[in-house]
């Protein structure tokens, strides 16, 4: 599912054919993702847009089969080929605080998990007149759901587990709400994400080093933008490509295709999944969840709070 409605020119033909050539171009050994971006030469960024093929690793062109071969033009557009590693969903790594009340940018986690990031605080879109609305943390579904594993209402540690979190010392909240991640082979996610409702005395949606988030925007390429993240705290990265579509590796040979995502620079390790990833002026363009050494990857911000059915307070 591609957000073609937001693409415009050039960009919208690379879509199209994008959509046309993506799924012959992952069957493809070593190839782990496909996105829309700027040609890089010599190291530089051309500003010409291209098919980005993102792969594990590069290897010599003589030891590829020659119907394994990134071709170097698709229809009319250059394509390019970018170095990646495997895509991991985050996890793990360093110990971080226990705060209240909470905020984002902090390690938070499912009892059952290891650790991950708050995204920040938010609330229903549409709360009924005239009765207190619910207010939740914002996370991935790996973190809050323990990726699909887990029962609504199940307690939610801050920190998390791996931290030091411990149940019930450390519950701050309760599983509410999460999209299913799809591991069917063939099938697409847009999301992983998940939500838990905390009492409002006790979350803050305030960003850690980032301060409050002012809206949303679209990402494109090139932009600047910046998370507070459990493991790499505050960091800065550069959009490298829009509309990508990347296999995600969730460990115990589960691998889950997500498709119109933003990657961008590597800005994260593991542990910093669910981390808000904003531009410069703070306005939220997606959510972290997954990456390399090399690169990280984001989910739209829209369809994260569509999905969930919350917006920003």
């Amino acid at each position: 599912m591609m957000n073609l409605f937001e693409m415009k020119g050039e960009y919208l033909s690379l879509a199209e054919t994008q959509n046309v050539e993506q799924n012959s171009l992952l069957a493809r050994q070593n190839v782990v993702g496909v996105a829309i971006s700027h040609k890089v030469k010599n190291g530089k960024e051309t500003g010409d847009p291209c098919l980005t093929v993102y792969v594990e690793s590069k290897l010599d062109k003589r030891l590829i089969d020659t119907d394994e071969l990134i071709p170097s033009t698709i229809g009319n557009f250059k394509t390019d080929v970018i170095e990646s590693g495997t895509i991991m969903a985050g996890s793990l790594l360093e110990t971080t605080r226990r705060q209240r009340p909470v905020q984002g940018g902090l390690s938070v986690g499912h009892y059952k998990i290891t650790a991950g990031t708050i995204a920040t605080c938010v609330k229903d879109i549409t709360p009924s007149i005239g009765k207190t609305p619910r207010f939740y943390i914002l996370s991935n579904n790996h973190v809050l759901a323990n990726s699909n594993d887990a029962s609504l209402g199940d307690a939610i540690l801050q920190p998390g587990p791996y931290d030091g979190g411990l149940n019930p010392a450390d519950v701050v909240a309760k599983l509410a709400r999460f999209v299913p991640i799809n591991f069917a082979a063939g099938s697409t996610n847009l999301v992983d994400a998940a939500i838990a409702e905390g009492d409002f005395n006790v979350l803050n949606r305030e960003i850690n080093w980032i301060g409050y988030c002012n809206g949303t925007a679209l990402a494109s390429v090139g932009m600047i933008v910046q998370k507070c993240g459990r493991t790499t705290a505050h960091s800065t990265g550069k959009v490298q490509a829009i509309n990508g579509t990347i296999n995600v590796n969730y460990g115990g040979g589960r691998v889950a295709r997500f498709v119109n995502q933003i990657i961008t620079s590597d800005m994260s390790a593991g542990g910093d999944s669910g981390s808000l990833v904003l531009n410069m002026q703070n306005q939220a363009v997606g959510l972290l969840f997954a990456g390399s050494s090399i690169i990280t990857i984001v989910n739209p911000i829209a369809p994260v709070m569509s999905s969930l059915g919350i917006k920003f307070i």
